[in-house]
């Protein structure tokens, strides 16, 4: 991850101090992973919910289940959404990063 932000600053006395990344503790939520095929022209997603923390951790972890696995997805308004009926893969994924899990649904 890149460091940083500040460019340029016409202000002689500025201190640029970095901010500490806050990486989430892997045990302070519960992610429900459900099946969906409601709305979505009758194929099915698997979607991972209730990440709790920074938006650039959601990506990073949505990229590395998305490559780990050899699948398509997205990570939208706080959810990771992945092609296909593939939950307990997810699941055991999630288990062995240290995240606690539920299945919800069919």
């Amino acid at each position: 991850m890149k460091e940083g932000g500040i460019v340029y600053s016409t202000n002689k006395d500025f201190e640029y101090q970095l901010e500490k990344t806050h990486h989430t503790a892997n045990k302070d939520f519960i992610l429900s992973v459900c099946f969906e095929k409601k709305g979505r022209a009758g194929k099915g997603v698997t979607i991972i919910k209730g990440f709790k923390g920074n938006p650039i951790e959601l990506a990073y972890l949505a990229k590395d289940i998305k490559k780990k696995l050899g699948i398509g997805g997205s990570n939208k308004r706080g959810e990771i959404i992945l092609q296909g009926r593939i939950q307990e893969k997810i699941i055991d994924f999630l288990t062995k990063k240290g995240f606690k899990t539920k299945r919800v649904g069919g």
